[in-house]
C-alpha cells in the first residue's frame, strides 16, 4: 500500500524543515535569548497549524474528531515535554556546535524504543537492541572530553541528552494521542493533534510569560517579522512528523529522522562555518549506523 511508504517521505520532509527551523532559532537566541527563541516555534507556529487544519478539514469535508480526556492527556503530556526539550536543545547549541547538539538529541530513537514499549506496547527486537548499543557508543564517543576542554563538555552532553529524552517522551505521547482518536483520516487526525498540542503549549507559555517574564513577551511581539518564518517552518515540520506518527510507530519514525544529522552537517559547515573534529565525525557515523540498524530491524 502507498501508506506503507508515505511515512518515509513525511519523515524526510519533516527532518529538512526542522533543520532549517533549528538554524533560525539559533540565530534568534542572540536577540531573544534561549527562552524567547524556545517560545517562537510554539507561539508563531500555532496560527499556521490552525490554517493547516482548516484547509484539510475543508478539503475532506469533515470536522475534527471529538476529543476526550484520554486524548487530551496524551497530547498535553507530549506538548509539555516538547517545550522542555526545545529549551534544553537551544541551551546546548549555545555551548557547542550546531551539528554536535543535534547529534546528542539523536539519542532520542533509543529512548523512544523504551518509552514506546512502556506506554504503547511496541516492543523492540534483539536486532533493534543491538542498534541501541551502537548508537549509545557513538554518543559516548562524541561526548568524551578532549584535553583542556574543562567541564563545558559535560554541560553540553547533559543538555543534549536531556533534550533527546524530552523529544522521545513527546513523540511517544503524540502517537498515543493520535491513536486514541476515533477511526478516520490519518491526515485529519494528525492535523487535529498538532493544532491542539500547539494551543496547549501556547497557553502555558503565555501564562508563564505574563506572570514571570513580560519583557520576553514584549520582545517576542517586536520580533514578529523574524519569528514568523521560524514559526511557519516549525509548524510545517511538526505537520509532517504527525503525519508519520499517524501511520507508523514512533520509534521507526524517529530512527529514520537521523538523516537530520546529515542536514545539520551541511548547515553547520555552510552557514555557521563550524568544522567537526575527527572524533565527532566518527561518533556521528556510529550513531547513524546504530539507528539504521534499528530502522532495518523494524521493517
Amino acid at each position: 500500500m502507498l501508506t506503507d511508504w508515505l511515512w518515509v517521505v513525511f519523515t524526510l520532509i519533516a527532518s529538512a524543515a526542522q533543520t532549517a527551523r533549528n538554524s533560525m532559532q539559533k540565530e534568534l537566541t542572540t536577540t531573544l535569548g534561549t527562552a524567547g527563541a524556545t517560545h517562537v516555534r510554539f507561539l508563531y507556529g500555532l496560527p499556521f497549524s490552525i490554517l493547516f487544519l482548516m484547509g484539510i478539514s475543508l478539503v475532506e469535508g469533515s470536522p475534527a474528531n471529538v476529543l476526550d480526556w484520554t486524548y487530551l492527556g496524551w497530547t498535553a503530556g507530549g506538548g509539555l515535554a516538547q517545550i522542555l526539550a526545545t529549551g534544553l536543545m537551544l541551551a546546548a547549541m549555545r555551548t557547542h556546535s550546531f551539528v554536535v547538539t543535534i547529534t546528542y538529541t539523536k539519542i532520542e530513537p533509543v529512548l523512544v524504543l523504551m518509552f514506546a514499549a512502556i506506554f504503547l506496547n511496541e516492543l523492540p527486537t534483539p536486532v533493534a537492541m543491538a542498534g541501541v548499543f551502537i548508537t549509545t557508543a557513538g554518543v559516548m564517543l562524541m561526548s568524551w572530553p578532549s584535553k583542556g576542554s574543562g567541564n563545558g563538555w559535560l554541560v553540553t552532553t547533559c543538555l543534549g541528552l536531556g533534550a533527546g529524552a524530552g523529544f522521545a517522551v513527546s513523540a511517544t505521547f503524540y502517537r498515543g494521542g493520535i491513536l486514541s482518536l476515533p477511526e478516520g483520516s490519518f491526515v485529519l487526525n494528525a492535523s487535529t493533534t498538532l493544532a491542539v498540542a500547539l494551543a496547549i503549549q501556547s497557553a502555558v507559555i503565555l501564562l508563564y510569560l505574563v506572570v514571570f517574564d513580560r519583557r520576553v513577551l514584549v520582545e517576542l511581539a517586536r520580533s514578529w517579522r523574524a519569528s514568523l518564518p521560524a514559526g511557519f517552518l516549525g509548524a510545517l515540520a511538526s505537520q509532517f512528523w504527525f503525519f508519520a506518527f499517524a501511520i507508523q510507530s514512533a520509534s521507526l519514525v524517529r530512527a529514520l529522522a537521523l538523516v537530520e544529522i546529515l542536514f545539520a552537517q551541511v548547515v553547520s559547515r555552510r552557514i555557521f562555518r563550524q568544522i567537526s573534529t575527527k572524533r565527532e565525525v566518527a561518533g556521528t557515523l556510529l550513531v547513524v549506523g546504530g539507528v539504521l540498524i534499528i530502522l532495518l530491524a523494524a521493517t
